[in-house]
């Protein structure tokens, strides 16, 4: 453990320590008297104290409550764990340590000030399990406790999100948010802001899943053609000679015969020109679908679709996509159905979107190896709880292997040696691909063993409860079913525990490590060892050729050696800087685009909860006026030249009062004050023409015109940008950082949105044409006035 969390366990347990001493008083309270501290501590809150002042005496009743609901009496380690989540950090528990109990104290102690406490699982399975056990303590103390699902409709997550605590999914609590902020009436909004939240499975959640951004899609295109295409390119290409494939990054590139190739077959003179952007960009998706993505391993297909797998847990991922047409290339790759490629209406990174809370924890039994990205992007700590036993399980060093043949039988040997004394196995593999190869040898041996993988995700948390039986062989891909304890069966103590077994390394130490804890829970007894090949795909991504060399000698045999395994952690390590500085590339493009998303969606609020629309309209008016007089002008020696006749005749009678403007009002002001008095035009002729509308119908015509303008050129915005980052890299051949002309040209595009909302806006409201339908008032389709937007853009 390092120095700094050594400070802060010994500073949090003198905390953990008061709060123990308050036991015999807590016992001695009435079940009324227990419950009524709740209102007692929301009293302290309401005159002035803060949480902090409250961590004590509430812990200790949220401590006593679980002990009279659950029997369980948190122990001093759990209340030093529950310590470091209410601070804002990240607690690294092993497994088998009572994350669920240790969240409980630190959910109860935020809950008190009403704004809102979410707790954050990995999948349904978990959050409907632990609102079901902590829901019973946080209940019994008076707090409402709400589970937000899926499957829920509006008014039942809005139900579920106005409870003191919440519990729910990273992914549904994304997509809420993003949802919230597509509505057209304030009030079908259903979360509540976003204050304090506690992540289960922190690592999984906000390390793995931040390589893929949330994305809400709508409207589609069809480009079956061109991926056929793209895909036959890629599949006549040769792999040596025309692409390179780089194995570290699994990144893929067209060497220079491989461009000739491209520009032959698809009859162009430059491939990088900046008109093929988009053409370059199907080529490199087919590139990556048919060279580095693997049936298998990253997806499987299954009833002629494409279904993900998690690389993390091997779960399936029905309905998930990858974005930016890589779905439609691995499609084509696969010879199924090529579905049409949806446009993005509202993406954002699980990294921005955790960012919006106003404090965030988490708890895990594996973080430390990625403490620095914790850090710096989160600022959140690390702190390693101590275990409540001492940790007796025995981790062996790797066995080496020259290939997988060799590796596959050394493994079977030791398995049927342990498993003819009883001992239960657990074998954990990389890919379903990888757990497809182990389970033909367990039935080779006529082995009896329960398989976890993607395909069979429901049975995961009965399966890996029963892992730890006396004879039990469990396989799992990449120790799906976290969140769930292996208990070890009668006699297994004695027979040395639970045996867990890597069938190779992972690329990251964390997921190694999440693995080998699975045995040795509380003090268990339990043992690991990895079996390692030259041919296993993190070693021929780093192994070297001198490695592979020495190995090739050693036929059946294998090595075992603290060095070796040594190499493989750099190795690990190395990955995972790659991955780090990955997930930091995504998360700097993303930030251009969580400024523009910030600033819209709080625009877009003031909109929905304006009562008086009027000042926003006029400096909109202002803002289309002021670009009028660009596109109606030109620069010339550090002056700008108005073309007035033709400024006048473009707005006449459409936007202001027939002939309430003439050159002469214009000739004598400068360029501001022509912008004023167009734009004070455009209020007159906008109030005339709705004079006999009722106010309230107005607003509501308003606010319909200006929200349909947002929506509509926002999503543009996030297609033009997403395809500007897709092909903003080539800049870098003319020795330009691609991050800052991203940044500007990105930053362009956003005033060109803003100014096109605002001449969209003010032409639909000039336009807008009242009908008397029984005393309603309704707006015309506006054919005319879309024409008129047209016009203005082609003139800009």
């Amino acid at each position: 453990m390092a120095a700094s969390d050594k400070r802060i366990v010994k500073k949090h347990g003198k905390k953990a320590d008061r709060i123990m001493a308050m036991d015999s008083a807590m016992q001695a309270l009435s079940d009324e008297q227990l419950q009524a501290k709740t209102a007692e501590f929301k009293k302290r809150l309401s005159e002035g104290e803060t949480l902090d002042d409250l961590l004590i005496d509430a812990f200790a009743v949220a401590r006593e409550a679980a002990r009279r609901i659950l029997g369980l009496h948190a122990y001093r380690v759990q209340l030093i764990g529950g310590i470091v989540l209410h601070e804002g950090d990240v607690g690294e528990m092993k497994t088998g340590e009572g994350k669920t109990l240790t969240a409980l104290m630190p959910t109860y102690l935020n809950a008190l000030d009403g704004k809102g406490v979410h707790v954050i699982t990995v999948n349904e399975y978990l959050s409907k399990r632990d609102s079901e056990i902590n829901g019973q303590v946080l209940n019994f103390l008076g707090l409402t406790v709400g589970l937000n699902l899926r499957s829920g409709n509006k008014n039942e997550k809005r139900a579920a999100y106005s409870c003191d605590v919440t519990y729910t999914t990273n992914a549904e609590l994304g997509f809420d948010y993003l949802r919230d902020n597509m509505v057209k009436e304030y009030g079908d909004k259903v979360q509540r802001g976003l204050n304090f939240a506690i992540i289960d499975e922190a690592d999984s959640i906000l390390i793995d899943e931040s390589r893929t951004p949330l994305i809400i899609s709508g409207g589609r295109k069809n480009r079956t053609p061109q991926y056929m295409a793209a895909d036959q390119f890629a599949k006549s290409l040769k792999k040596d000679d025309d692409v390179e494939i780089d194995l570290e990054t699994k990144q893929v590139y067209l060497t220079p015969d491989g461009i000739t190739k491209a520009e032959k077959m698809f009859s162009i003179n430059s491939l990088f020109d900046i008109q093929n952007t988009e053409l370059y960009h199907l080529i490199l998706n087919a590139l990556k679908a048919n060279f580095v993505f693997k049936n298998g391993v990253e997806y499987v297909v299954q009833n002629g679709e494409i279904v993900l797998v998690d690389q993390f847990t091997g779960r399936l991922m029905p309905g998930r996509a990858y974005s930016d047409g890589l779905h439609q290339a691995i499609q084509a790759k696969e010879n199924v159905n090529i579905e049409q490629e949806t446009v993005t209406m509202a993406t954002i990174t699980y990294q921005n979107f955790f960012r919006l809370y106003n404090k965030l924890s988490g708890m895990t039994g594996t973080a430390k190896t990625e403490e620095e990205e914790f850090i710096k992007i989160y600022n959140m700590r690390v702190v390693q709880i101590p275990t409540n036993k001492p940790v007796i399980r025995k981790d062996e060093p790797d066995y080496m292997f020259a290939n997988r043949d060799a590796k596959m039988k050394a493994l079977m040997a030791e398995i049927l040696t342990l498993h003819e004394k009883g001992q239960p196995i657990l074998i954990g593999t990389t890919s379903v691909e990888s757990s497809e190869i182990v389970s033909h040898y367990l039935k080779n041996a006529n082995l009896k063993f329960e398989m976890l993988n993607a395909k069979n995700h429901e049975r995961e948390a009965d399966i890996i409860a029963k892992a730890g039986v006396k004879g039990a062989i469990t396989l799992a891909t990449n120790m799906a079913g976290r969140g769930t304890d292996i208990k070890l069966g009668d006699g297994v103590v004695e027979l040395g525990g639970l045996a867990v077994f890597g069938v190779e390394r992972n690329e990251a130490r964390r997921i190694d490590n999440q693995l080998r804890g699975r045995s040795g829970r509380q003090g268990d007894p339990g043992f690991s060892r990895f079996y390692v090949a030259m041919d296993d795909e993190l070693m021929l991504r780093f192994g070297g050729e001198r490695l592979r060399k020495i190995f090739g000698r050693l036929g059946s045999d294998f090595i075992q050696s603290r060095m070796l395994t040594r190499a493989i952690s750099n190795a690990q390590k190395k990955v995972e800087g790659m991955n780090f500085d990955q997930r930091k590339n995504i998360l700097d493009y993303d930030n251009v685009l969580a400024q523009h998303r910030e600033a819209m969606y709080a625009r877009r609020d003031q909109i929905l909860t304006a009562s008086d629309l009027k000042p926003i309209i006029k400096k909109m008016q202002y803002s289309a006026a002021y670009d009028l007089t660009r596109m109606f002008g030109n620069e010339s020696h550090g002056e700008w030249f108005i073309r007035y006749d033709d400024l006048i005749k473009g707005i006449n009678g459409k936007v202001v009062i027939e002939n309430s403007i003439t050159k002469a009002d214009l000739e004598k002001l400068n360029r501001q004050e022509v912008a004023k008095l167009i734009s004070e035009k455009m209020y007159e002729f906008y109030l005339k023409r709705t004079e006999d509308v009722p106010a309230d119908v107005m607003t509501q015509i308003e606010r319909g015109v200006i929200i349909m303008a947002f929506d509509e050129y926002w999503t543009q915005h996030i297609d033009q940008a997403s395809k500007l980052r897709s092909g903003i890299y080539l800049r870098s051949y003319a020795q330009t950082n691609p991050l800052h002309a991203y940044v500007e040209e990105a930053a362009k595009l956003f005033e060109h949105m803003q100014l096109t909302i605002a001449h969209d806006v003010v032409i639909k409201l000039a336009n807008v044409v009242i009908r008397r339908v029984e005393n309603q008032a309704q707006v015309d389709p506006l054919n005319d006035s879309e024409q008129e937007v047209r016009e203005f853009k082609q003139k800009g």
